[in-house]
């Protein structure tokens, strides 16, 4: 059963992505997965993507942060979520909230968003993979309800695939 979304936090805000969007969802993706890099050897997936394409060619949504300092506050792009469909339902693609604004409820709120979004689509699970080095994402996604269901050799990385019934 999906529940309802939990709130964003004060100041932040959500909406789908537009291609304008491209170069501030690369920033934030580079820097939520550059942790990454030294656990798997090399630069996860999601860093490998080309955003003004994945902004056309799949669902994304975005959240802002209102940022303080000089002048105009100027709203910066603080997580996003892409969703896809495949041939084994729908696809939880990447998820992705910057370092410095981690804990904050935002990647939860995204999380919820994507279960909304698959239900809403009229899938009755949802899925998603991570590099079988992330283990610490693969704990976050267990406590939330996915059961692994394969593991995959694709584009060079070892892929962990978990699905969650909604």
């Amino acid at each position: 059963m999906i529940s309802d979304l939990p709130p964003l936090p004060a100041g932040f805000s959500g909406r789908r992505g537009r291609p304008d969007d491209a170069a501030a969802v690369t920033a934030c993706v580079h820097a939520a997965y550059a942790r990454w890099v030294p656990i798997i050897g090399t630069r996860p997936g999601p860093m490998l993507e080309d955003y003004a394409r994945v902004l056309v060619e799949r669902q994304v949504h975005v959240v802002h942060a209102a940022e303080r300092g000089s002048g105009t506050p100027q709203p910066a792009l603080a997580g996003i979520l892409v969703l896809d469909t495949t041939d084994d339902g729908f696809l939880l693609d990447n998820v992705a909230v910057r370092p410095d604004l981690a804990g904050q409820g935002i990647g939860a709120f995204l999380l919820a968003l994507a279960e909304r979004e698959a239900a809403r689509q009229g899938h009755v699970s949802i899925h998603l993979y991570t590099h079988e080095r992330m283990v610490a994402n693969q704990n976050l996604y267990r406590r939330i309800g996915y059961v692994e269901f394969d593991r995959r050799d694709e584009h060079g990385f070892r892929r962990v695939y978990m699905r969650k019934p909604l």
